[in-house]
Formats: structure tokens, C-alpha cells, sequence
């Protein structure tokens, strides 16, 4: 069975075949690094960290690449760095501030299951790269210079005779729709309400750097020119796939395809665009003013990774995902489950009924109840295909530990109350024995008695 991937461009399902089987490439936007990333953050960096695993397993570790960006260079970095630093120059603020940030994302991530990429570009080291696209793009006459700005102009790349893609393809609206629909910043100097910045000149204290297109005063990039000038410097000018939220098809998205195909007269930046859909909690849609804010830092406090992985898996990619409290503590029972069943045992190749949804666009809903089904099976190749999606990351001992750990319970304080409570149940003193069990239930802690002894877990 071939891999079919979902393609945001031509809104179809299309088989994949890569550009160069030897070296499948893959981009996909990252944090913009100024504080905890919420759980919506994590869905992307689950779903690609998925087909990032299943491209290695169809064409070999060293034949695939995966970029993910750390965007350090944002007004949001300058706004938290002005007020959590307030004594120091702008600059060295916000260093501290993107260095700290970023360490967070990595722990966070971390715990998730996701791999590293094979290589994490941050904006500010691709500054020469960001310049020589503008240039480039001024001197074909998509963009131009006003009042130290630099600007891209989709009206010239949409004009007759380009033979380049149309602005407006990717999220399927016209140029009317786009000033309709969406809000657009209003200057003077630009000369269409669709043109959007690649360049802009930085306020007293800001970071800075030499300007592309004869520009005197120093400056800093758009967002969007920062993607295409990573994207450009480790994937080359047109690669396989591209990734990231469904917020980001437009503009952001939008804009990239603009700046790379004119850029370098390519008819596609990426062959195939993948899009992963929104995230709500508790059937609401995640917001501050709700107060159901939810970072993945916080959900680490009381649950292992491997729950929260689990739990934006059971719902296809592409689907909207309602994060509720009852669905996380599934997700626990099953992933005891699981390491009760293979978490030790030698793991086999991955099996073909769990396989085959993932060469569907990622069916892990059906990839996951196909785990449930080899449930007295082949117990390696069900360890094999846990492993595939991530999951089996520890022994069944330190799984036990890493829950204990999320739930803030002291397991020798734990197994210290139940050797009382069995000293007790042993001299007949029913009384203490329950007001044990109490106790641990306020803990957080379900005992089973059985011939063999007291087990306990945590309960949720």
C-alpha cells in the first residue's frame, strides 16, 4: 500500500512520491519563542512528529530530513522581554528571554515522545538569507521600497504572463476576498491592500541588521520572509512537504508560496501542503478570557507525555479535537494498558493493520484501534508498532514512576500507609484499616486487594 497524504493545495488526497527517495524533505513551522507553548502548540509538533517517524519507516532514517524554526525575532519577544527585564539593554533581554523560552519548548516537547528534528533553524542566524531573497524579489519587480520598507506586491505576481502559481491558490480566496475578509494594515506607502511586508525598519533598541535594496537605516524581516529563507537554506527551493497549523494557511502560508516561487520562478515551493485543524477545550474554544488557557507545561504537572501524545491521536489530523478531562483519563487506562502488555518485551517490526491507516493521511484514529485489536496477539510486533507511533518510550517500572511523578505522589509514602494498613487488617482492627484506605484515596490512590497482596495505582 503507497503512502497518500492530504494536500491543502489541491485539496485532494494524492499518493507521495518524493522529489528524491533518497532525501525526503520536510518543513514545518515552529514556536515563536517568548513563553509556554499552549496545547494547541502541541498538536503540529505530534501529527508531523508522527509522519516524521513513518517516513523514516518507509525510507530510512538518513534519507529523511525534517526542519523545524524557532522564530527568535518577533514583537511579542520584544514586549515580553520588555517587561520581564525592564533593567536591561533591549538586546540582552531578549536573549535571556528566547534562550529561556526555547529550553521550555525543548523540555515540553521532549516529553511528548517527539523526536528531535534533524535540524532546528533559528531566524536570526538566516538574517543573509532573508536579504538575498528580497533583493531578489526587488530586482524581479514583485517588490518594492517605500519609506524603508520593503513590500511584496501579489498584484505582480498575479499578473498575466509570470507563469508562476496565483496568489490566493493555497487558501483558495481572490485577491477581493483577502481585502474583504481580512484585517489589513493601512500605510500610505504601500500601493495595494494586499502587500504585505518583507522588510521594516526597527524602533531605537530594537534588534537590527544592514537592510537589503539599498536601504540606509538598519532594519528587521517580515515574518513571513523567515520560513521561506529557512526553508530555502536547508531544504533548497522546492521540497516535499510542508507543515503546520490550518491558522497558518493564510496569511502566513500564503505568503511564503509567494516569496519562494518568485523568488526562485518556481511553480511550487512545497509538493505537498499538510494542515492540522483547530483544538477546543471542553467543547469551548481555548481562550485567557475563558480561562480554559491550557500550556503543555501545565497538562505535564498532572499527566505523563505519553498521555497527552496519546490523546491528540485519537482524533485524525485533519479534524477538529475537543480536549476534555474524560478523554485524558482514557488515554492513561489505555496507555497502563499497553505497558502492562509489551512495555518490556523485544520489540517486532510494526504490524501491517496499524501501518496501513498511517499510509492513509495519518488515519491514526484507525491505526489506534487496530493496537486495541491485537490485544493476546503478537505481543512484539505490538510493541514494534507502539514504538512506531511513539509510544513505549520507558519500562513498565519507569512508567509506573513517571505517573507517580505527574501526580506529585510519594510512592514510599504510598507503600509505607499500605504495609500499616495490611499490619492492621492482620490484627483485625478494621477501623484503622479503612481510615488508611481513606487516606490514600484523598492522596489520589486506588488500592486492590487481592490473594496476592495490595496493588495501588493512581487514580484520576
Amino acid at each position: 500500500m503507497e503512502l497518500r497524504l492530504h494536500d491543502t493545495l489541491s485539496r485532494e488526497k494524492r499518493p507521495f512520491v518524493p522529489l528524491d527517495a533518497k532525501n525526503v524533505r520536510m518543513y514545518v513551522c515552529g514556536p515563536t519563542v517568548y513563553d509556554f507553548a499552549h496545547i494547541g502548540n502541541a498538536r503540529p509538533v505530534i501529527v508531523f512528529d508522527v509522519l516524521f517517524r513513518l517516513l523514516r519507516h518507509l525510507y530510512g532514517d538518513a534519507r529523511v530530513k525534517y526542519v523545524r524554526n524557532i522564530t527568535d525575532v518577533d514583537d511579542k519577544i520584544n514586549d515580553r522581554a520588555a517587561r520581564d527585564f525592564p533593567g536591561l539593554p533591549l538586546n540582552e533581554a531578549i536573549r535571556k528571554v528566547t534562550e529561556q523560552t526555547g529550553k521550555q519548548f525543548h523540555a515540553d516537547v521532549d516529553a511528548l515522545g517527539a523526536l528531535r528534528p534533524s535540524v532546528e533553524p533559528r531566524a536570526t542566524e538566516h538574517i543573509g538569507e532573508m536579504r538575498e531573497i528580497i533583493e531578489r524579489l526587488v530586482k524581479a519587480g514583485f517588490a518594492y521600497v517605500a519609506e524603508d520598507h520593503v513590500l511584496f506586491s501579489p498584484q505582480a505576481m498575479n499578473a498575466d504572463n509570470t507563469g508562476l502559481p496565483r496568489y490566493g491558490a493555497l487558501s483558495n480566496r481572490s485577491l477581493d476576498e483577502m481585502v474583504a475578509g481580512a484585517r489589513v494594515d493601512v500605510a500610505p506607502y504601500k500601493k495595494g491592500n494586499t502587500d504585505f511586508v518583507l522588510w521594516k525598519p526597527s524602533k531605537p533598541g530594537e534588534p537590527s541588521w544592514p537592510s537589503p535594496a539599498g536601504i540606509k537605516a538598519e532594519g528587521r524581516p517580515g515574518w513571513h520572509i523567515e520560513c521561506s529563507a529557512m526553508a530555502w537554506k536547508h531544504l533548497g527551493e522546492h521540497f516535499d512537504i510542508h507543515g503546520g497549523g490550518i491558522d497558518l494557511v493564510f496569511p502566513h502560508h500564503e505568503n511564503e508560496v509567494a516569496q519562494t516561487c518568485c523568488a526562485f520562478h518556481q511553480q511550487r515551493m512545497a509538493n505537498y501542503w499538510m494542515h492540522n485543524g483547530f483544538l477546543q477545550v471542553e467543547s469551548e474554544k481555548m481562550s485567557k478570557s475563558l480561562g480554559n488557557f491550557i500550556t503543555i507545561h501545565e497538562l505535564l504537572a498532572d499527566w505523563p507525555g505519553e498521555v497527552l501524545r496519546l490523546n491528540m491521536l485519537k482524533t485524525h489530523y485533519r479534524s477538529p479535537i475537543d480536549w476534555t478531562m474524560k478523554s485524558l483519563e482514557e488515554s492513561a487506562k489505555t496507555l497502563d494498558d499497553w505497558y502492562r502488555l509489551a512495555a518490556d518485551v523485544e520489540p517486532g517490526r510494526p504490524a501491517a493493520s496499524v501501518v496501513e491507516p498511517l499510509l492513509d493521511d495519518l488515519n491514526t484514529p484507525l491505526a489506534i484501534a487496530a493496537l486495541h485489536g491485537m490485544r493476546g496477539g503478537d505481543v512484539a510486533a505490538l510493541a514494534g508498532s507502539l514504538r512506531l507511533l511513539g509510544f513505549l518510550s520507558a519500562s513498565a517500572g519507569q512508567w509506573e514512576s513517571r505517573k507517580q511523578q505527574a501526580s506529585g505522589v510519594d510512592a514510599k509514602e504510598v507503600e509505607r500507609l499500605i504495609a500499616e494498613r495490611t499490619a492492621a487488617r492482620s490484627r483485625k482492627d478494621f477501623g484503622e484499616s479503612d481510615r488508611i484506605r481513606d487516606l490514600l484515596a484523598a492522596m489520589g490512590v486506588a488500592i486492590k486487594d487481592s490473594k496476592e497482596g495490595t496493588t495501588w495505582e493512581i487514580a484520576r
